[in-house]
């Protein structure tokens, strides 16, 4: 499923960090939660990583 997904804000290729359990766009700096099996792809609930 991981390939089906992309980045909302650049589109870019999402990496799995399975430690944090997010979704990671390197593209955009940002890591998005993924709660009780779900990816959570909303800018707002993202955190910014470097």
């Amino acid at each position: 499923m991981l390939e089906a997904l992309v980045c909302p804000v650049t589109q870019a290729v999402l990496t799995y960090d399975a430690e944090r359990q997010e979704l990671v766009s390197k593209a955009a700096h940002l890591a998005f939660p993924i709660r009780d099996g779900i990816p959570v792809m909303l800018v707002s609930e993202a955190r910014e990583v470097e």
